[in-house]
């Protein structure tokens, strides 16, 4: 085995040199196809479900997202794709819906925060990886309510710096983090932290 299917392979460079398992069962090729291709050396497997063609750049944030519809990433991580906070996060902090289970494969990879289904959406916008590719995330309203919903599992360094970097931004929408702050019932927490940075 030379070469991977044409139609596979146009799939893989429309995605930027991936392809999950899910989109060659799509195009109607079995699991076996890929395995055959690792094997060969024409593609790697880069987390599970996830290959990759050899010598590509591996997106971590992205493939990670591929995983699972239902990871949004939050906390650190979406400070930094925010570009509020000047640290790379050490782990990827990910906020999945209660109902849902974090896949096995990536437990071990990244801290996970679960919220009840309904409030999992609130503020769920694409930000781009340094790499390029659009990934989810929480607004950053959201995401400072996130740090004070969670305080107790998040560094009170890492809070404050993140709530002053917030405060300092000329992008900062305090009616959307007042509404946020009341929907998460974390708005007498926000006005301690406000009243003495802003």
């Amino acid at each position: 085995m030379n070469n991977i299917n044409p139609i596979i392979m146009d799939a893989l460079s429309k995605n930027n040199n991936m392809v999950t398992t899910s989109q060659v069962q799509e195009l109607g090729f079995s699991k076996q196809t890929l395995n055959n291709y690792v094997k060969a050396g024409l593609l790697e497997r880069i987390r599970q479900g996830v290959y990759m063609i050899p010598d590509a750049v591996h997106d971590d944030m992205y493939t990670l997202m591929l995983r699972s519809g239902s990871i949004v990433f939050s906390h650190e991580s979406a400070l930094f794709l925010h570009g509020i906070s000047d640290r790379t996060p050490f782990m990827h902090t990910i906020t999945m819906p209660s109902n849902k289970a974090v896949p096995g494969s990536i437990k071990d990879e990244c801290i996970c925060f679960y919220i009840k289904p309904a409030w999992h959406k609130v503020g769920v916008m694409e930000k781009p990886t340094t790499f390029g590719h659009l990934v989810r995330c929480y607004d950053v309203e959201r995401t400072i309510c996130d740090f004070l919903r969670t305080r107790n599992r998040c560094d009170e360094e890492t809070v404050i710096s993140a709530i002053k970097n917030y405060a300092a931004s000329d992008k900062k929408d305090l009616n959307r983090l007042s509404a946020y702050a009341e929907m998460f019932k974390v708005d007498g927490e926000l006005r301690k932290y406000m009243e003495v940075l802003l």
